[in-house]
């Protein structure tokens, strides 16, 4: 091999990532950390990005509309499609509480007077039950308690919580202080992003073209453009599965005449804005309530519930958000569910626009491979393998 100045460069370039890969996997611990600390550190401004990329998909759309009544240089068709947006998703999160405040204290007020009927209701079936069976009785006194052991636990317990209280009282306080902080540095961060975001992006081309070849930024950039698309395009389609899911609950709960249609509506449409499990939880708190005032409609929501669900998950989502991702829904399930384990609810809204982004790479890139080797799969292929399976 010829020593020439490229294959010296490209020798030191090797020793130097062999150098630093040992080094970080020797302290890899000391490396998350300060991961961890940097992560912390940018939180405000990753935030403030999040922000802006929300803000966006609606202002795109306010933009490209006013452009016919402002003049498309103007300096006042940024700033008023910005304070539009702003205005329409407060707007939307104002009226909602507005909406769902008040039958949320209609809602709290009744079950004061629910919750003991619902309680003596159970004890009279308690009674019968024991009644009809004296054994569980007999075999219930034979149970030993310490009740002095008992009472001297729970005093040490309420010793030792009474200054663990205090200290996460304050420590409530100082976080939600920082949040309050940080929210609003990353909103101000976000207007930045959202009035020079076309210089932000001339800017970040430039730095990538300075320092890597041309094809590395064209594919950098042809991959930001993919995942900027599919990430716009999942929560756009999430957001309208949303409503639609919620508007059906709530017209089908007035219609069957159903306590809490209001209420229930509007939380199914927020939890089903967490794919696949989210309207889950509107079903069990929806299934509780009406459970106290009565069993038989709570059984009747259930019903409507799992019907509604079916349909939606079977002709409204596919069309709705699964076109919009362009990911199979076996893959859904999975991005979910390693979302889910990962990073919680904010991992399940990231990991299904994420992994159609990795989805479609690998398939243009499976074709790309495939069309050079000049070779293909045809459908024949697969249904003779799926015969023989």
């Amino acid at each position: 091999m010829e020593l020439n100045r490229d294959t010296i460069n490209k020798i030191r370039g090797l020793i130097l990532f062999t150098v630093i890969t040992v080094i970080v996997g020797i302290n890899y611990i000391k490396v998350l950390g300060l991961l961890a600390a940097a992560v912390n550190m940018a939180a405000p401004f990753i935030l403030g990005a999040a922000i802006a990329f929300v803000l966006n998909v609606p202002m795109r759309r306010i933009e490209s509309s006013l452009s016919h009544v402002l003049k498309k240089g103007s300096r006042l068709l940024r700033p008023v499609s910005m304070a539009l947006s702003i205005l329409l998703v407060a707007g939307v999160l104002f009226l909602v509480m507005f909406v769902v405040a008040p039958q949320l204290v209609r809602t709290l007020l009744g079950l004061q007077s629910s919750i003991p009927v619902f309680f003596g209701e159970v004890r009279q079936w308690l009674e019968q039950l024991f009644a009809e069976n004296p054994q569980i009785l007999i075999n219930m006194e034979q149970i030993q308690i310490d009740w002095q052991q008992l009472f001297n636990d729970s005093l040490k317990f309420l010793k030792n919580g009474a200054g663990s209280m205090l200290d996460t009282t304050f420590s409530a306080a100082i976080s939600i202080v920082n949040g309050m902080s940080t929210f609003l540095i990353g909103f101000i961060f976000s207007i930045y992003i959202l009035l020079q975001k076309e210089n932000l992006i001339r800017q970040i081309k430039k730095l990538l073209a300075a320092f890597l070849p041309e094809r590395t930024v064209e594919g950098i950039v042809r991959i930001a453009a993919l995942t900027s698309r599919t990430f716009s395009n999942f929560f756009t389609g999430q957001c309208v599965e949303a409503v639609i899911l919620g508007s059906m609950f709530f017209i089908v709960l007035v219609v069957l005449r159903l306590p809490y249609a209001l209420l229930i509506g509007v939380l199914i449409a927020f939890t089903a804005l967490i794919p696949v499990f989210g309207a889950f939880i509107g079903w069990a708190v929806g299934a509780f309530l009406m459970l106290i005032i009565s069993p038989m409609d709570a059984l009747l929501f259930s019903v409507v519930f799992f019907t509604l669900q079916q349909i939606e998950g079977n002709m409204i989502y596919p069309h709705v958000v699964g076109n919009s991702v362009g990911l199979p829904s076996i893959w859904v399930l999975v991005a979910v569910t390693l979302g889910g384990s990962m990073m919680g609810v904010v991992g399940m809204l990231i990991f299904i626009p994420l992994c159609s982004v990795l989805y479609t790479l690998l398939r243009d890139t499976v074709n790309e491979r495939l069309k050079r080797r000049k070779l293909s799969v045809k459908p024949d292929d697969l249904k003779r393998d799926s015969a023989e399976n």
